[in-house]
């Protein structure tokens, strides 16, 4: 009886852990590439300074933390990223990809997620073209 007693209080434990966290699924980008729409075809120096062309009038070497997004494909909302708890290097396997999962603390005000986990897709296998053109 005290088994059963113990795995129940277990169990509502757990589930009550679980209740603040918030799942989503999206396309890891920043800003201006979700605004704009351009995803794939977002340049790299969107991550560092945070526009297109940037590169001209930063320094070399110089990450100015652009905030990143993750943009929801299922319901077309934004969600702002707040990485304070993850280190940023952990989200350069992310960057530009679809499919990355994050969890953390949702705000609904602002669309914030106040990110406690991280995983990105796999990288995508290597191909080799067998053929003529």
């Amino acid at each position: 009886m005290k088994r059963i007693a113990m795995a129940m209080i277990a169990v509502s434990l757990s589930l009550l852990a679980n209740e603040g966290a918030f799942e989503k699924e999206g396309f890891l980008t920043t800003q201006a590439c979700a605004e704009q729409g351009s995803f794939k075809d977002c340049y790299m120096e969107n991550y560092v300074c945070g526009s297109d062309g940037c590169f001209r009038t930063t320094e070399a070497g110089v990450d100015k933390k652009t905030p990143l997004v993750l943009y929801s494909h299922d319901d077309g909302i934004i969600y702002k990223l707040d990485t304070s708890n993850v280190p940023r290097e952990a989200f350069d396997v992310g960057i530009s990809r679809n499919g990355v999962a994050v969890t953390g603390e949702y705000d609904s005000s602002s669309h914030t997620i106040v990110v406690h986990e991280f995983k990105a897709p796999p990288p995508p296998k290597k191909s080799f073209f067998k053929g003529c053109l």
